[in-house]
């Protein structure tokens, strides 16, 4: 069953889980006018650590989903109904994982450094069955790559502001850096946070639909 035919038929109550102005955008576009609904989870990201890029998204994805419902719980919101989506990413980068950046200095240097090496994406999905609790999950990974970012377009970046909400400072939707990149391995939309593919795929399992 495709995956309007599924929007028309069953109705879905679907929650995303985000403050990301790109995730809203990809899920805008994915859901084609269907009514979704948002919530955050207002979570410290720093308290929850891993070692492996995977392992750290995949949790910190978990730890939103547990606390938007306790969030809707504690207001007599109805959350036993519909699917709940939460999402997490970090950027990898010569051996680092990169979360969001904690001043301009810090995105400075790492923009720069993905002109030297490709820096790559690793993104968890958590679609949360509200109804059976029942969780399905998948890890989405990219690889980015750029030639050199100069200093002057650096600058325009940093002065957008953008880069704070992102992780690696990294918003490749942004027009200035269109000239810059020379290549994705993976998807735009996975880049960006929420792959419409896996997305999809793991919504209509969640609800028990075959694909």
């Amino acid at each position: 069953m495709q995956f309007m035919t599924f929007l028309a038929t069953h109705k879905p109550r679907i929650i995303l889980g985000t403050r990301s102005s790109s995730r809203q955008l990809l899920m805008r576009q994915l859901m084609q006018g269907y009514a979704y609904e948002t919530r955050t989870a207002d979570i410290d990201e720093k308290a929850i650590r891993c070692e492996k890029p995977g392992d750290l998204v995949m949790a910190l994805a978990h730890a939103k989903a547990d606390a938007i419902k306790g969030k809707m719980a504690a207001t007599g919101e109805d959350y036993k109904t519909g699917y709940l989506l939460t999402c997490d990413q970090v950027v990898t980068h010569e051996g680092r994982i990169l979360e969001k950046p904690e001043s301009e200095e810090e995105a400075r240097a790492w923009l720069r450094g993905y002109g030297r090496t490709p820096p790559g994406t690793v993104g968890s999905i958590v679609i949360t069955n509200l109804g059976t609790g029942a969780k399905f999950q998948e890890l989405d990974i990219t690889r980015i790559h750029f030639k050199p970012i100069p200093d002057p377009v650096i600058d325009e970046i940093i002065k957008a502001g953008d880069w704070t909400d992102c992780a690696g400072g990294l918003r490749i939707e942004q027009p200035i850096l269109e000239p810059y990149l020379s290549g994705i391995e993976g998807s735009e939309d996975s880049v960006m946070g929420l792959s419409k593919v896996l997305t999809v795929r793991l919504l209509m399992q969640a609800a028990g639909v075959p694909v």
